[in-house]
């Protein structure tokens, strides 16, 4: 499997959706999977959202992973298991870009700051690299038309190289 993650807003969906076809592989928005399946234990009133339960996600996806061919796309990583994937890319977004394509999807205030913050401290990308081994994770600028079609390539030829060393 591969996982797609980033902060909001960096244009995990749009890879991970055209990379799926391109790639012949199932595309899974984890965010949109525990929306259907209401795959939560709580809200957080501070953040206005709810909050996901980790091990029912992760039952929920268990069979897809093990049918291999899948791409996850979702904001955090630590907690599914280090088996499923043999590739992470990271999306990354200048704050400015960012900013304003969170901004029109009517994020503001601290949810906004927070998203910003996260960005600018590469969490993501650290979390990422604590969670699986460094060489399987990848960053990938994520703020123009070009990066998207350079970044598609990119991870192709990661695909067709695995598959050429796994099979």
């Amino acid at each position: 499997g591969l996982l797609s993650l980033g902060t909001p807003g960096v244009g995990k969906t749009t890879l991970g959706k055209e990379l799926a076809s391109r790639a012949g592989m199932t595309y899974i928005n984890v965010g949109d999977m525990a929306k259907e399946g209401e795959l939560y234990e709580g809200f957080d009133e501070e953040y206005d959202c709810p909050i996901l339960d980790e091990d029912r996600v992760i039952d929920e996806l268990e069979d897809k992973m093990s049918e291999g061919g899948v791409i996850v796309d979702y904001h955090g990583c630590d907690f599914f298991p280090e088996r499923w994937f043999h590739i992470v890319f990271v999306l990354r977004t200048e704050n400015s870009v960012l900013y304003d394509r969170l901004e029109s999807r009517g994020y503001k205030g601290k949810k906004l700051q927070d998203n910003i913050q996260c960005e600018i401290f590469q969490t993501l990308y650290e979390e990422a690299m604590l969670s699986y081994r460094e060489e399987i994770v990848h960053q990938l600028p994520s703020n123009t038309p070009e990066d998207l079609e350079r970044n598609l390539d990119q991870i192709m030829q990661w695909i067709e190289q695995w598959m050429k060393d796994n099979n």
